[in-house]
This record gives structure tokens, sequence and C-alpha cells, in this order.
């Protein structure tokens, strides 16, 4: 997805282009104000905005994001500084006002934000993550260490999409990863710390993928972008060279230039602080990566031989390993044997299938290792000794289904029935049950609750699919085909009879909330388990390299106690983590809607977007917001905040709380279908109601401001007098030659005497008052002296009023 971050283009509200004196509808701006609620309708509306190039669309607060496949022309400084500070219902709906409400709830209300990015994958996820980041940037204040967060902030996004983001059958730029980024302020609203948390990374794409798709980008940026001297250090060559490239037949992405890529990430290395040595070390172990894959086995006596030798060398070079190490640990392994009380450690000779299995368990430990790394080096750049507030990004890979869905499926679809679960619990099922607890009339309404699917998954008793899992690889000692067979076994006797899960001879089926996925059993156990054999460690501490042996600090001589920790009981407590972070943020929500399959613009599948509606629940998400309140405050709250609204509430209202709310909506005449009274809390209905609160009271900020304007610069220029009249008493003092006694003297202006000479009196009125009078010589413009009528020669009166 390629959203186009330069240029602008004006728009009316609501759905209208502004074109000349023509006025263009593109359906509603938000779908509460549909006439008809259902699903046929919803995609129509979605439908009529798309093709007018209209992405984003409101359900109330929430914001409904389609893909457009195409570069959109609205994300340009003007943008920011229409959206920036304004109300949602003033300008058409847009990512940036999501941002901008985030940022603002954050800087009124001092409490913790996040947004949840969720859809399919391709919906456009990724991308509309980066925007928000981008405009937060953008908006909030300045400053040397702010700025080097902010670009830490912005540079993490190429960084960490080279080493986590690939190609797939349904998205070019998918996220293999998961990732929920804290952005941390100080109380003035600067960005100046922030927290990356990274989710089960895709680690099985290093060694196999589904044809058509590609590995991780690094490996083809770095193959394209690498100089001269960089390609003879590392052995680079073509990339139909490297059998982990190969594979599947992909190389090249339309919209993705790799080599400029390849200076991107480098640059984002820069940004981020990464030394040089390790930057080298970097790309010297993406290298190392791709040439462990060319390594290949072969049959010896029904055990596992190096096939080439000289296969072994590079790896070993750029690995700093011993070669005949390197070939020793992928052929044989060493195990652990208890006979009665002694525990001894004998060596086992691999087989072909076995050898190809370590030699790939090698290779995705390198690239996740590493992957952790950059993720360590951002968070190191950003680290905060002390949190204030924060905004979370959370930017997860997008539900998937595929011809054939494995293990990693399995636990990203796990991921989002989370998250789905989520916004069920607070935009459905919390918000209904608020208003049967505060008492407000309320009809309820139906909607299907996911977490029957999240328990039939993650559940300990009775056991969940994930809980058979973890007790079948706890008794596997080898790879097998066997354990995915027991494993399927066990889940036909003890959870079949379960709606939501049905059995087939290869797999399993689950009823997501998403649609049904079938789960093929292959290589289940395995991936699970996710084992680094303790050779493999060893082998990569024995590294003359020092970075590489800092990335396994295991200690293998400490005791194990319990069951090795699996995948998936890592994926599960990561994602109930994630779940009881996000629950205490103010959560805010993007639904992401891929239009159609073929990735191109104005494109329109009707059935594919009908099928994502439904399972999105935007029905009863429009339901639920239209018979509810768009705002609500316990009554404290409110009061503190809209207290200067009038004589009685500022600074403090004395006396009972509801009843003070009611001074208060009275006092700018909200009408009474507009709100409702609970228990503890205020719900006021439309946001234009709410919006009517906020505008009386900038009103009368503004005007306590002027007032405290207006006193101030009396203040200042009565100062700035005082001043400048002492700065002239002491220019003067005791440098006047002649009359030196006459200053600080009392001002008298007539120095002409004229109460003791009545012949000049005469030339004034009776109540004529005489402000300065002296003797002066006038010329004429012929340079000859004249004199004043009744004047003494050379003299003639002045004065302020009637000066010649």
């Amino acid at each position: 997805m390629k959203w186009n971050t330069q240029g602008s283009k004006h728009r009316g509200h609501y759905g209208y282009h502004w074109q000349s004196h023509n006025v263009k509808l593109s359906g509603v701006d938000d779908m509460v104000l549909l006439s008809k609620i259902n699903e046929d309708a919803i995609v129509d509306n979605l439908k009529k905005r798309y093709m007018d190039d209209y992405i984003f669309t409101y359900i109330g607060p929430v914001l409904i994001s389609v893909n457009p496949f195409k570069q959109m022309p609205y994300f340009g400084e003007k943008e920011v500084e229409m959206y920036q500070g304004a109300a949602q219902y003033e300008n058409p709906p847009h990512i940036y006002a999501l941002a901008d409400n985030m940022y603002r709830n954050m800087m009124i209300d001092r409490e913790n934000q996040c947004v949840i990015i969720s859809g399919e994958s391709g919906a456009g996820k990724t991308v509309a993550a980066k925007y928000i980041m981008s405009y937060i940037s953008r908006v909030s204040g300045g400053g040397d260490k702010v700025q080097h967060v902010k670009d830490i902030i912005l540079q993490s996004n190429p960084l960490l999409e080279a080493f986590g983001n690939a190609k797939t059958l349904r998205n070019n730029n998918s996220s293999r990863f998961g990732k929920y980024f804290e952005i941390q302020f100080s109380s003035g609203g600067e960005p100046d710390g922030g927290k990356i948390s990274n989710f089960l990374l895709e680690k099985s794409r290093v060694v196999m993928r589904n044809p058509g798709e590609r590995s991780f980008h690094i490996f083809y940026q770095l193959i394209e972008g690498a100089s001269g001297e960089q390609k003879s250090s590392l052995g680079i060559t073509s990339l139909d060279y490297y059998t982990y490239l190969n594979q599947s037949g992909s190389y090249k992405v339309d919209d993705i230039d790799d080599k400029s890529d390849f200076k991107e990430t480098m640059h984002a290395m820069d940004v981020i602080g990464i030394s040089a040595e390790d930057h080298s070390m970097v790309l010297q172990i993406v290298a190392g990566v791709l040439h462990l894959g060319n390594i290949s086995f072969r049959e010896s006596g029904n055990y596992a031989a190096v096939e080439s030798e000289e296969f072994l060398a590079f790896p070993a070079f750029l690995l700093g390993i011993d070669q005949d190490r390197l070939k020793e640990k992928l052929t044989s392994r060493k195990m652990d044997s208890k006979w009665g009380s002694t525990l001894e450690t004998i060596d086992v000779t691999l087989n072909v299938e076995q050898a190809c299995y370590t030699r790939d368990a090698l290779s995705k430990a390198l690239h996740s290792r590493v992957f952790d790394f950059l993720v360590e080096s951002i968070n190191k750049a950003m680290v905060k000794d002390q949190q204030e507030i924060n905004i979370g990004v959370l930017d997860i890979y997008g539900f998937e289904i595929f011809q054939k869905n494995g293990f990693e499926q399995f636990c990203i679809n796990f991921v989002n029935e989370k998250l789905q679960q989520i916004f069920i619990e607070l935009t459905l099922k919390a918000e209904q049950e608020e208003y049967v607890q505060e008492g407000i009339k309320w009809t309820p309404i139906e909607y299907f609750n996911n977490k029957i699917v999240c328990d039939l998954i993650e559940s300990k008793s009775p056991p969940g699919i994930m809980c058979i899992l973890d007790d079948v690889c706890a008794t596997m000692h080898a790879v097998g085909e066997g354990a995915d067979q027991t494993m399927l076994q066990k889940l036909r006797m003890q959870i079949n009879t379960h709606e939501h899960f049905n059995s087939w001879n290869q797999g399993f089926i689950i009823h997501h909330y998403a649609g049904k996925v079938s789960y093929d059993a292959e290589g289940f156990c395995e991936r699970n388990r996710d084992v680094l054999f303790t050779d493999l460690i060893e082998l990569m501490q024995s590294s003359e390299i020092g970075f590489i042996r800092r990335l396994f600090p295991e200690n293998l001589n400490a005791d194990k106690k319990g069951r090795p920790t699996t995948a998936g009981s890592k994926i599960k407590k990561q994602a109930n983590d994630l779940v009881s972070t996000l629950m205490k943020c103010t959560p805010h929500y993007i639904r992401c809607i891929k239009p159609n399959e073929t990735k191109k613009p104005r494109d329109w599948e009707e059935s594919r977007v009908k099928h994502q509606v439904e399972y999105l629940g935007l029905k009863e998400n429009i339901r639920v917001r239209r018979a509810g309140y768009a705002y609500r405050r316990v009554f404290r709250k409110f009061l503190n905040r809209y207290a200067i609204l009038t004589k009685e509430s500022w600074p403090t209202w004395r006396g009972d709380e509801k009843q003070g709310v009611l001074h208060l909506l009275r006092s700018v005449n909200m009408d009474q279908d507009q709100f409702q009274l609970g228990r503890t809390k205020i719900f006021i209905k439309a946001p234009e109601s709410l919006f009517l609160l906020e505008e009386t009271r900038e009103r009368k900020f503004d005007g306590y401001a002027r007032t405290i304007q207006k006193a101030w610069r009396k203040y200042v220029a009565r100062k700035k007098y005082v001043q400048m009249r002492e700065e002239a008493s002491d220019l003067l003092l005791n440098r006047k030659e002649r009359r030196r006694h006459s200053l600080n003297r009392n001002f008298i202006g007539d120095y002409l005497g004229m109460d003791d000479r009545p012949e000049l009196r005469q030339f004034l009125g009776k109540r004529e008052k005489i402000d300065f009078a002296d003797k002066v010589t006038k010329y004429d413009r012929r340079f000859k002296v004249s004199i004043g009528p009744g004047l003494p020669k050379n003299t003639r009166k002045y004065g302020c009023r009637d000066c010649s």
C-alpha cells in the first residue's frame, strides 16, 4: 500500500468535492447517519466514497480506512494545519483527525492513549501506523532532544520493515511481526522517549515460504544495494544463487525498489545510533544466513554428510567459527541420556532431514536475534528515566487465510482474535453494560462475542488447543510426524464437540470471527517447541566475533527446571500482556478494509468487502453508536473541565455534583434530549452538543486571556514610562552648564512673566490658559527677522494652543 505524503487537495465536509460551482455527494462521512443500517448499505457507502477517492469514513469515533493501492494527495502540510486543534465535525474524515484527537485527549485528561489498528493482511495497517506517528511528530513540540526522538520514531519504521516485512501472496509489504510502539511525552507534550514491544517474528520465512512469496526485504536489499566492496567481502552474487531465496521463484516486487530501500535502511541505522562496526556485523550475519542456506546434505550410510564442503567455508568465515566445527554441529548432536541415577552425554549422528532442520534452526535463530538486537537498539536510543504520559500505536499482522495454513497463521489469527475481543469488550459489551449500571434507558443490541473462540485456543481448564499442543511438545524428544498426529488425536478426543472446532484427516478447523480457517497440523509441534539446540548455542559462543557472542548470552551450565518455554506459550503471554496494556489506555480504533485481491486502485470486490464488514462487526457498531451516547464523564471531571463557564462553578462548585452538572448544562441552553444523568456520570448524545460546551469554554478563556493581556500591557507600559523618565533625568543630571539648578524643578511654562505684563495678556481670551511662553526669533523665507505685534523687538509669544 502506498499513500503519498506530499501535496494537498481541498475537500468539503460531509463527503463533498468542491470543484468550481458543482457539488458532488460521496455517500456520508459518518455511517451513524445512514438511513438504512445493514451490510449492503454500509458496503455501498464505502464503495461510493472509495470510487471518489475518499478512503476514510467514520462510525462515531471509529475510523474506517479502505486501502487505495495508490498514492493519495491529502497528506501534506496543509492537511496537518487543517486538522490540528479542529473538532471532528469541522473537516472530512481523516487519520490526522484521529491522531489529533488522541494527542489532545492525552494533554487534557493526562491519560495514556492507544490506537488499535486492525484488519486483514494487506488492508493498510502499517501505512496507517506510519501516518499517525508522522502526524504526532509534526504537531508536537521542538528542541534538539525532542527532534532526536522524533527522528528515531520515524526511522524505526524502515529499519524494522527491512528485517521484519516481506512480500506475501496477499500483500507486497506484509508485517511478519507484531509491534506496539509507545511514544512517551513530557508534561508539556513533547515526545522525549519511546519503547517498542515486538511479537512473534515469523522466522520460518527465512528458510521456507509459499511459491510467489519473498523472504524478508533485507536479503534482497543487500544483494541489490550493496557496494562492490561489500559484495566482495560478503561473497554476494545474484539472487538466484541462494537456496533460501530461489525456492519460491519470486525476486522482484513492482512497487518496491530494493536498492533505494537499502540506502534508507542504512541511514536509519545511523540515525538510531548503531555504530559503524555493529552496522557491518548486522550485514555480515545477513550474508552469513544466505550462505548457510546453500549447505546441502546427502545420505551416507543412513547418516547425513555435507554434500560439498566448499560451501562451509564462507558461512564459517562470516560467522567467525571453525569450518570443521560447523560441519560437526550440523551433522551430529549431543544428547543427554539417563541410565538409572547416572546422566550421560552421547553424540548422535543425524540423518539428512535432521541435518537440514539443524541448519535451518541456526539460520532462523541468527535472523531472529539480529532483529531483537535492532529493537533493543531503538529502545536504548529512546530510553527515558521516568514515564509520564504516552500514546501507543499497535501495528500487528493481519488475519490470514491461505490455501495451506500452518503454526504461524494459527498464532497470527489468535492475536487478531484477541484484538477483536478488545474491540467487542470496549465498544459493544462494556458500553451497553455501562448504560445499564448507570441507570440510562437502553434497549440491548445483540452481537457475536468471540470470547468463546479465544477460550477454545488459550483456555487452561478445560484445556484449549495451545495447552494440548504444549503437553504434546513436553513429551516430544525428537522431530517427527508422530508428534503432530498425537496432537491431532488429543484434540479430537478433548475438544471435538466444541461448536467452533472441527477436525479433518491432516489437521483441524477453527471458526474464527473472520471465518473458518483450516490448519495443516504438519510441523505444528516442531515450530511450537522452538528449541535451539545446545550444540548450536555453543557453536555461536565459540565465535571469534564479539558481536555474535553477545547475540547468544545463554548460560548453558545453569540447571534447567520445568518445561522449556514454547512459541505458543510465549505468544499467549505476549497477547495477554498486550491486552492488559491496552486496557489501561483510552483506546481509539482504525478498522482497515482490503477492497480487492488484485492490489490495484479502483478495483472493488463486493463480496470480499461485505465479508470484512460482517466479521468486523460494523453494523452492530453503528447500531450501538446510533442508540448510545458519544461522550461520558464522571461528574467531578466534568465539573473541573467546565467550571469556568459560570461564576457559581468557578473555581469550585460548592454543593451536589449532579446539580452542578445540571447548572452548567443550563448555562449553555443544552436541549434536554441531548443528555442523560446517570448515577455517577453525565452522558451527552451528539458530538455537536459537546462541541457547544467546548466552544463556550474556549470563548470564556479567550475573554479572560484578553483581560489579563490588557492589564499586563498597561502594567508594562506604565513601568516603561517611569523607566524612560528616570533615564531622561539621569541623562542630564549634573551635566547642564547653564542654569544647572533648573533640573528637577517643577515645570512652569510661562517664562515671560505674563501675570506681571498686562500688555501681553490682552492677546489672550478670558479663560485661555498658557501652557508654554518664551522668547523666540522668527525668520521669514527671505531670512528676514519679523517681530510679533505688541512684543519687544526680536520676541514673539508662543504657546501650544496658538503657536505659529
